[in-house]
């Protein structure tokens, strides 16, 4: 994980958080941003006070499937990317009462006859984690069938999104 970069105070410093990757920065003028978001689930978690927010970009639900690819690259799969989205956050200061979470994707992408139904499992994977952390979603924008891209500013802890189809971002939280 790169270090928080320190050019760019006080102006846009976006952060490009690939398929199958997370981030985690305290810089104010960090925008971290992933695109494409279709069944995959793109979380955003921030901690008002320190300033700290993350964002995870993650393909699947469960890295039973693939533990090699899942230690290679934790932010695949939400069961071993959103551990380590929460470590990262809480290496800055983070703080796990304080953390502010906001979701979005898991469509239903390309699987007309809900075969394979990712993002569905996406999301109940998510549900799940929340549920056994005993964390909270404070907003979300989910399932459907169109493609998202999601646009989070370290320094306002504002999360916005692109949305197929529409013309306007919508503010998620």
């Amino acid at each position: 994980m790169p270090a928080p970069s320190l050019i760019g105070i006080g102006f846009e410093h976006r952060v490009v958080v690939g398929l199958a990757e997370l981030a985690v920065s305290n810089n104010p003028s960090a925008v971290l941003t992933t695109y494409s978001l279709g069944s995959c689930l793109g979380v955003a978690i921030y901690d008002p006070v320190v300033k700290v927010g993350g964002l995870l970009h993650a393909m699947l639900p469960d890295s039973s499937i693939d533990r090699a690819k899942a230690a290679a690259h934790p932010g695949m799969f939400l069961d071993t990317g959103l551990p380590a989205l929460l470590r990262e956050a809480f290496g800055m200061r983070a703080d796990k009462r304080r953390l502010r979470i906001c979701v979005a994707g898991g469509a239903q992408i390309m699987d007309d006859g809900n075969v394979f139904n990712i993002g569905g499992r996406n999301r109940a994977a998510f549900a799940e984690f929340l549920r056994r952390e005993n964390l909270r979603a404070d907003a979300e924008q989910v399932g459907g069938s169109v493609n998202r891209t999601m646009y989070f500013s370290i320094q306002t802890g504002r999360v916005t999104l692109k949305v197929s189809g529409l013309q306007n971002e919508l503010i998620l939280c």
